[in-house]
């Protein structure tokens, strides 16, 4: 089986030219799988730890870093709060190239969370960055889960939706390296007197397509310079 990595946004079809060009983008996923009793990480279903979420870079999973989203560089790592009685977060980042369109966020619940302590709610929101409980997420998030199974996000905003056509710029680079968004998966498990997380798996996919910049305008260049 082989394997080939590029950069740059993949368009496929048959007709490459002319009025019945029939060439589209191909959605692109990162996704991670995170058993949250799993405190140990770089390895297989790393769920996270206090302070910690998990990254779709590592083989298997490691921890991730979150930045504070920013047109500024050098780029800020953001801080995951730490476990409280009350508030406990774990979460998931993927990196993909900024101005993507964000097609879906899946979020699968092979276990739901079961605690130590009084479970109140368990939430997820998905976003440029880090989201706190209640808090307002850059493109969706689900109500109150329940049950096993795949779970519905909450009707979008209008300002999320158009979120979605273009992912934001969050990360900042240099030396003539592309810019990057993040997207940002935040569970939020609150309850009282929290002390332990006993089971919970959460499976996050975000699935987008790279803009093509290279097409332009009917006004501006490079107009007509589709490959």
């Amino acid at each position: 089986m082989g394997r080939s990595t590029f950069e740059g946004p993949v368009l496929a079809g048959d007709t490459r030219f002319g009025e019945l060009r029939n060439v589209g983008y191909v959605d692109l996923i990162q996704s991670g799988n995170l058993l949250l009793t799993n405190v140990t990480a770089n390895t297989a279903n790393y769920g996270g730890a206090s302070g910690q979420f998990v990254d779709s870079n590592g083989i298997p999973n490691a921890i991730g870093i979150v930045y504070t989203p920013s047109t500024a560089f050098p780029p800020t790592v953001q801080t995951i709060p730490a476990d409280t009685a009350t508030n406990w977060y774990r979460g998931f980042v993927a990196y993909i190239p900024t101005g993507s369109r964000i097609v879906n966020m899946l979020v699968d619940v092979h276990a739901l969370v079961t605690i130590t302590g009084t479970l109140t709610s368990q939430t997820v929101y998905v976003s440029n960055n880090y989201t706190a409980a209640a808090g307002t997420p850059t493109y969706g998030a689900t109500g109150a889960i329940s049950a096993v199974g795949r779970q519905s996000l909450s009707a979008f905003t209008a300002t999320q939706l158009g979120n979605q056509q273009a992912s934001s710029t969050d990360i900042i680079t240099t030396n003539g390296q592309p810019n990057i968004s993040q997207v940002v998966f935040t569970i939020a498990i609150v309850g009282t007197s929290v002390t332990a997380i006993t089971a919970g798996q959460y499976i996050f996919t975000v699935q987008y397509t790279q803009a093509d910049g290279n097409i332009g305008t009917t006004t501006a260049y490079p107009f007509g310079n589709f490959d």
